[in-house]
């Protein structure tokens, strides 16, 4: 039976058997907006509360854009190939380029993001014969440019053999690899005017409607071989308007549009979907999605939910891998050597596997950034925009790159900050609104004053019976008859340890989240309920507890994140990681989420908030 997800949003039906073995018969909110618009195409920030299946709402689009992508590649189908017979407007011919070359659907905008090499493409068709010609490119992104006219047979490196002839954006012309000084240099906003004239047989250049004279004398083989605009980039992105539109300079009287050529003097590119249909199958360390998450957990988390919604994809299925620090390293390498399809990383091991260059984002059509906030308060906005730059923003077949951005706690500056600069028009989608508590949660505030409970002082500088502070005050004086700031600061300390053991036994908890604000307040936490006969061995005890933050190993963090998922413990003391979207089942309403130290991050305070309200049990005060 097809699922709201198959009917309503063009889901496949075999992501929609998935879903519904999954227990999801309806899509959520967050589902029913962001799928259909991810489908067609578009970036989207989406804001919702934690668990309300932001997860499925990019994996579910990206995972079937992506297998019908493979599935193109695989039968042969080109986005940009068409009909027989029908007449093509005038642009860059996708079938003529090289690899790391990205051309838009519109055949006007190209791209190449490879900082080390030089990548080209020609038009569709050329001019031939007589008639004086001209067209514009407008440098539209930062890198090195070179355009100009080349023969079918022209290496695409413009002006490097003796059929192309090239002006680049150092102020150089060049032809047969000889670079000679012409013009002016031109870069970012510059539109650069070019000129064949097949009467007199004469190539020049123009920058800005400024012209600069003749630069090559075009001989008589060439005129009749027929002559194509071409280009080559290194690092940058230029448009073209070959006549259909308006010029931004007009050439002088007496020159045509190259698009206008008569019949008799246009040439056909021989270059066609057909002739090259390998050459856009991906590498196989290149894939098709890339996934970021701020923590090895929420990465582990999505990509278990990547094989479950793909279980009956077949022929091609998609290919998922997930790259975390401490991972298998060696099963990590001989998947991206096998091939990819979609990336589930977090920034570290990220970085490395592509400043390596074993990882690639040439063919890379999806960016997307899980919990962005997090990434981002890790300090992690530099590498995301570095990340951006590298992928093409024009996908091999002539798509655009999409860029999801999500969160349960999108609304922030950094945020909107990064969408602006680095997103295409995106739709907002927002079931959140400005963070709030929710109602479901109810809070006990616990005020700390040593003034006026003196219990600590009978723990201050006795070996043990109380929590081990942070050790902020171990050079200063603190003693019990001295009301200094230092010894005050002591007390809360010790006090704050101790109130947490006394509302855990007045309250009768038996399971609950503990947020501490350092990792060294969770492994102290953590020792002070071992010192009560807790800990990670003890599951019958009133405080047994695992401790889950960065500085565990990985194998320990998932062990320990199990076992409090499974009820072996009872309690998780954890830093903000566990706010960010983790899956935690079975927390009732009437147990705490205890925020041992409250965050001064008001958005923070507010995620570790929406923990227990995320779980669907019922509440009582």
């Amino acid at each position: 039976m097809a699922t709201a997800f198959e009917t309503e949003m063009g889901v496949m039906p075999e992501l929609s058997k998935a879903v519904q073995e999954m227990d999801w018969i309806l899509p959520t909110d967050i589902q029913g907006e962001a799928v259909p618009l991810i489908l067609g195409g578009g970036d989207v920030l989406m804001a919702a509360e934690t668990g309300s299946g932001k997860t499925g709402a990019f994996c579910l689009p990206v995972i079937q854009i992506v297998y019908e992508t493979l599935k193109n590649l695989q039968s042969g189908k080109h986005t940009s190939g068409h009909a027989g017979g029908v007449k093509q407007p005038f642009k860059l011919n996708p079938n003529d380029r090289t690899e790391a070359m990205a051309i838009d659907a519109d055949g006007l905008l190209c791209q190449s993001r490879d900082p080390g090499g030089w990548h080209g493409a020609r038009a569709n068709r050329g001019v031939k014969n007589s008639g004086k010609y001209y067209y514009e490119a407008v440098v539209t992104d930062e890198g090195l440019c070179r355009v100009g006219w080349s023969t079918l047979r022209a290496s695409h490196d413009v002006g490097t053999d003796a059929e192309s002839f090239g002006f680049g954006g150092t102020g150089k012309m060049s032809h047969c690899r000889q670079f000679d000084s012409y013009g002016e240099s031109f870069g970012r906003g510059d539109c650069i005017g070019c000129f064949l004239d097949l009467n007199n047989g004469t190539i020049s250049w123009s920058k800005n409607g400024k012209l600069f004279g003749k630069a090559y004398d075009v001989p008589a083989p060439l005129r009749s071989a027929g002559l194509f605009p071409s280009v080559c980039l290194k690092n940058a992105e230029i448009r073209f308007n070959f006549g259909a539109t308006a010029f931004t300079h007009s050439p002088p009287a007496g020159w045509l549009a190259v698009s206008a050529a008569e019949g008799s003097n246009v040439i056909e590119s021989t270059f066609s979907s057909s002739s090259v249909a390998s050459r856009f199958v991906p590498k196989p360390n290149a894939p098709l999605a890339l996934i970021m998450e701020p923590s090895r957990e929420l990465a582990e988390q999505t990509c278990e939910q990547i094989r479950k919604f793909k279980r009956y994809l077949k022929d091609p299925c998609p290919r998922e891998l997930l790259i975390i620090g401490g991972g298998d390293t060696k099963r990590q390498l001989d998947a991206l050597h096998s091939g990819v399809d979609i990336v589930v990383a977090t920034p570290g091991r990220l970085d490395d596997l592509l400043s390596t260059g074993t990882l690639s984002l040439s063919n890379c059509r999806f960016f997307i950034l899980d919990e962005c906030d997090g990434l981002l308060s890790a300090g992690y906005g530099d590498m995301i925009t570095r990340l951006h730059s590298q992928i093409p923003k024009v996908t091999p077949d002539g798509g655009r790159l999409q860029m999801v951005v999500c969160s349960a706690t999108l609304h922030s500056f950094e945020v909107k900050k990064l969408a602006n600069k680095l997103m295409h028009f995106p739709v907002w989608i927002d079931l959140k609104g400005q963070d709030s508590v929710p109602e479901t949660v109810h809070h006990v505030v616990c005020h700390v004053d040593p003034y006026k409970d003196e219990s600590w002082k009978e723990k201050m500088g006795q070996p043990q019976g109380h929590i081990q502070t942070d050790g902020v005050h171990l050079k200063d004086r603190c003693h019990p008859g001295d009301p200094s700031a230092e010894t005050l600061s002591e007390a809360v300390k010790l006090l704050k340890g101790d109130y947490v053991v006394r509302a855990i036994k007045q309250q009768q908890m038996d399971r609950a989240l503990i947020f501490c604000r350092t990792k060294l307040d969770c492994d102290n936490l953590e020792q002070y309920f071992v010192s009560l006969g807790g800990g990670p061995n003890r599951r019958d005890s009133q405080f047994s507890c695992v401790c889950l933050h960065s500085d565990r190993n990985p194998a320990e963090r998932k062990a320990n994140l199990q076992k409090f998922k499974n009820g072996d413990v009872r309690f998780l003391i954890c830093t903000d990681v566990a706010a960010r979207g983790i899956d935690i089942a079975g927390l009732p309403y009437d147990r705490l989420s205890s925020q041992w130290l409250w965050s001064r991050i008001p958005i923070v305070f507010l995620s570790r908030c929406g923990r227990p309200d995320s779980i669907p049990t019922h509440a009582r005060p």
